[in-house]
């Protein structure tokens, strides 16, 4: 099977928009999820629906791959699966590396969907001694000094970062340096990379205080009541104080 570092996914050089890219995944989630089920077609409003997009959108996102689907049928499930799973570069191996192996880098090691959407986990790193060979999720931990070599004899170009933020942009420039070209960080800070360098940010603080401020709204708008106008009938101008 082919690796990660000899060859790229072909969308950028297709010319398919990064807006178009992001969807991909929930297009492929849902169409998979139809294919457990043995559903062979499904119309672009049905698909739609279950990505979480409008029908118009999935239909121009599609036109990019080449795929109209079949007026009175719809499109082939199967064949979308391939397709999509194919642009992503799914449908070769991705060894990927996860550094910092505490609670969530465990918990990471251990997700399995990795395997199977073309994802294999060729190594767990960490920089404290005591964690080296303790297996976590059945692959031993190595220490980050051993980092540059595992890279090199995986043929990793896909580093993902779960360590604690003080230690996140070392450990990303020490992944460039030994060939990672994307990386995935939860660590709670920015990295500053190179040109050639696509860092996709995890940080599920930010969406529980996005989320924190949509219940606060809906708590207002549910204890306010109607605002009072002003003498002409107007929202009242804010004054000074």
């Amino acid at each position: 099977m082919a690796t990660g570092r000899n060859h790229r996914p072909a969308t950028r050089s297709r010319g398919i928009p990064e807006a178009t890219v992001a969807r991909l995944p929930l297009y492929l989630r849902a169409l998979t999820a139809l294919s457990e089920r043995s559903v062979p077609t499904v119309s672009s409003e049905e698909l739609a629906a279950a990505a979480g997009v409008n029908s118009a959108k999935l239909r121009k996102d599609f036109s990019y791959l080449g795929s109209y689907g079949t007026r009175g049928v719809g499109y082939d499930v199967e064949y979308l699966v391939y397709q999509i799973s194919r642009e992503l570069g799914l449908t070769q191996d991705w060894p990927v590396v996860i550094v910092g192996i505490g609670n969530l880098g465990a918990a990471l090691a251990n997700y399995g969907g990795f395997a199977s959407r073309g994802f294999r986990v060729a190594a767990l790193i960490d920089a404290d001694p005591a964690m080296a060979g303790r297996p976590v999720a059945g692959i031993p931990v190595q220490h980050t000094d051993e980092l540059e070599r595992i890279i090199t004899d995986n043929g990793v170009s896909i580093g993902v970062i779960s360590t604690p933020a003080g230690a996140a942009q070392q450990v990303c420039e020490r992944l460039i340096a030994a060939g990672v070209t994307s990386i995935l960080n939860f660590a709670p800070t920015v990295l500053n990379v190179p040109d050639g360098v696509d860092v996709r940010k995890v940080d599920l603080s930010i969406e529980l205080q996005i989320l924190a401020f949509h219940e606060q709204r809906k708590s207002g708008e549910d204890t306010e009541g109607p605002a009072r106008k002003g003498p002409d009938g107007d929202m009242p101008a804010v004054m000074p104080a």
